[in-house]
C-alpha cells in the first residue's frame, strides 16, 4: 500500500512538473491585447498551454520584462515602435514568425471641436512622445493637410521636422497613456487606439479623423530572439491567427481594431 502511495505521488509530481513546464507568460496592454489573449486562453489550455497574461499600462515595461526574462513574450506594439525601442535601449527583441495580429487605426480626438475645419489657428495639439508614435501622429496630421514634413515619409519625424505649419499649431508631446486625460487641456490629441478604447471612445465614431485599415502599424507578438521559434509561442501565434479570433475582433471592436490575417 505504501509503495502504491509513493508511486501515485511520483506520477502526480511528474504530471505537475509537465504541466508547469507549459506555462506561457505574456505581457500586454489591457485593451484590446489582454482581451484578445484572454479570449484564446481556453483554446490554448486545450493544447496544454497555461497562458498567463500580465497587464501593463505603459509601453516600456512590457519590453523590459521580456528582455529581462521575467516574461516570455509580449503583445502590445507595432514594428516601428519595437525598432525604436531596440535602438534606444540597446536591446534585441524580435517579432516572432507570423507574429502580425491586428491593426489599430490611429485617430485624432477633441473635446472642443466637432469638425476639423473648426480647429483654430494656434491650437494646441497633443501627440505621443515616443519616436515611432510621434512620427505616426505627424504623418496623419500631414495627410489632413495641417502640416508638411521635411521628409513626407519619415515615420520617426518630430515637430522640429515640420517645414510648413499654416495654422501655427503648437505641439505638446506626452506619454501615450496620458493622452486621453489631456483632452480637456488641448484642442486636439492624437491617441493610440488601445488607449482610446480604454478611455471609452469608439474610434470609428468619435475620432475626427483616423488612419485607414491599410495602416502599416500592425500589432505584433514579440520575444527574445532565442525564444522566437519556441513551440509554446508558436502555439499562441497559430491560435491568435484563426477564424474564431478574427470573428471575435470584428464583432467586439467593430472596425476600431482590424485583423491583419
Amino acid at each position: 500500500m505504501f509503495k502504491k502511495t509513493l508511486s501515485a505521488l511520483a506520477i502526480a509530481t511528474l504530471a505537475f512538473t509537465a504541466h508547469a513546464a507549459d506555462v506561457l507568460k505574456v505581457a500586454a496592454t489591457a485593451v484590446p491585447h489582454a482581451e484578445i489573449l484572454n479570449f484564446v486562453k481556453p483554446h490554448l489550455q486545450a493544447q496544454g498551454v497555461d497562458l498567463q497574461v500580465r497587464e501593463f499600462s505603459d509601453y516600456v515595461q512590457p519590453n523590459a520584462a521580456v528582455e529581462d526574462k521575467q516574461l516570455d513574450a509580449n503583445f502590445f506594439q507595432h514594428q516601428p515602435y519595437l525598432d525604436s525601442y531596440n535602438k534606444d535601449r540597446k536591446s534585441s527583441l524580435v517579432q516572432v514568425p507570423n507574429g502580425k495580429i491586428h491593426v489599430e487605426p490611429f485617430g485624432a480626438y477633441s473635446q472642443k471641436i466637432k469638425q476639423l475645419k473648426d480647429l483654430k489657428d494656434g491650437a494646441v495639439v497633443a501627440i505621443p512622445n515616443d519616436p515611432s508614435n510621434a512620427g505616426r501622429a505627424l504623418l496623419l496630421l500631414q495627410k489632413q493637410g495641417l502640416i508638411e514634413l521635411k521628409d513626407p515619409k519619415n515615420i520617426t519625424a518630430t515637430p522640429i521636422d515640420i517645414v510648413k505649419n499654416p495654422k501655427k499649431l503648437k505641439f505638446r508631446e506626452l506619454e501615450a497613456a496620458l493622452l486621453p486625460r489631456a483632452l480637456a487641456d488641448v484642442d486636439l490629441a492624437l491617441i493610440n487606439t488601445n488607449y482610446a478604447i480604454e478611455a471609452k471612445f469608439n474610434p470609428t465614431k468619435d475620432a475626427l479623423f483616423i488612419e485607414g485599415a491599410e495602416s502599416p502599424y500592425t500589432n505584433i507578438i514579440a520575444a527574445r530572439a532565442d525564444r522566437a521559434n519556441d513551440p509554446l509561442i508558436q502555439k499562441l501565434v497559430k491560435t491568435l491567427r484563426t477564424p474564431e479570433v478574427k470573428k471575435f475582433i470584428q464583432e467586439k471592436y467593430k472596425g476600431a481594431v482590424v485583423p491583419a490575417f
